[in-house]
């Protein structure tokens, strides 16, 4: 049993002030909820900001979701939810090192903290966007030689990036770029980056919406200190997926297809892929209560070790084990109030 297949599960607060001259404050609190083993507590860890907006457009701050993030979301038919989760999102979420067939453990993968943001106003004829940037919340000594030789306690969390899109009836046609610092040595002036860049679509036809994304996903290792220091190759992943949603009665069919590529850029060493297909079915039984299912497959080649539950076994990477194929199902039942 696992939570949240269709919708993820949450609780959240809102609250918006008017204070006038077109001018108003927000607050937004949000936090995960684990209904299937009822382990869950009022973190705020999924959404934690205040804004202010007006006609200028918005200035939020804290803890919000990434810009490069909602390409991968929006433009998903499953909504990076359950066993139909997009291949991409996966791939670009795990961790590579540790044998479990993802790409770099991009820490800022869905959402950040310390974050500072601006969204354009939405009365530019269909445009919208955000820029966002994030501070790491580490140790940094002046001068630099006292700095701690503890690895990631510097420059570890700094996000920067944004989203531009356009809107305009049945089409959706959105952008994004974002570079995440997901690890660091100060003392050894070692910078581990993960940079991404993603371009997705989305045109409703009305019986049906047809959705796609572009995606490539770059982990840069970059040495600025003295003298010369061998560094890892840059791993870089790119994918595709192309998707449908379509309204039957109270019910809506979903599917996807998604292809990604593993390229190590090591001599030698065959570049892994992965494929996944999925199919579901969303029975709606009110405007808050609906059914649904959810079936998906995904299989590997050369190495990659990609499951339809995100990462494959916990396989020693030396061992060179990893999983041919995955298979799995979503059932369950949707409540919103």
């Amino acid at each position: 049993m696992v939570n949240s297949g269709y919708n993820t599960s949450r609780l959240g607060f809102r609250g918006v002030e008017d204070l006038g001259g077109g001018l108003a404050a927000s607050f937004w609190l949000e936090s995960p909820l684990s209904n299937d083993d009822g382990s869950s507590s009022l973190a705020f860890s999924r959404r934690s900001t205040v804004s202010l907006s007006g006609a200028f457009g918005e200035v939020r701050a804290g803890r919000d979701n990434l810009p490069t993030f909602w390409n991968d979301t929006v433009y998903d038919p499953f909504g990076t939810n359950g066993v139909g989760t997009n291949l991409i999102f996966s791939a670009s979420n795990l961790n590579l090192a540790a044998g479990a067939g993802g790409f770099g453990g991009n820490v800022n993968n869905v959402r950040n903290s310390n974050s500072i943001a601006y969204f354009l106003p939405p009365n530019l004829g269909g445009v919208y966007g955000q820029l966002q940037y994030a501070l790491h919340e580490n140790t940094k000594y002046d001068p630099a030689a006292l700095t701690p030789p503890v690895p990631n306690n510097s420059r570890t969390g700094r996000y920067v990036g944004g989203r531009l899109g356009y809107l305009s009836g049945p089409l959706d046609v959105a952008a994004a770029a974002g570079n995440s610092t997901v690890g660091d040595n100060f003392q050894a002036g070692t910078t581990d980056a993960v940079k991404t860049a993603s371009l997705g679509a989305a045109y409703d036809f009305g019986l049906l919406k047809l959705m796609g994304e572009f995606s490539r996903v770059k982990n840069t290792h970059v040495f600025d200190g003295p003298g010369f220091r061998p560094m890892p190759p840059d791993t870089v992943v790119s994918g595709y997926l192309i998707g449908f949603t379509a309204p039957v009665g109270p019910a809506m069919l979903r599917g996807s297809y998604a292809r990604v590529t593993y390229d190590f850029n090591t001599p030698g060493r065959p570049d892994a892929s992965a494929r996944k297909l999925a199919l579901g079915i969303v029975y709606n039984l009110s405007k808050r209560t609906a059914l649904y299912a959810t079936a998906a497959r995904v299989n590997d080649r050369d190495g990659a070790a990609l499951t339809v539950g995100g990462s494959g076994p916990a396989f020693p990477a030396a061992s060179g084990v990893v999983p041919r194929s995955s298979t799995g199902y979503d059932l369950g039942v949707r409540v919103a109030f």
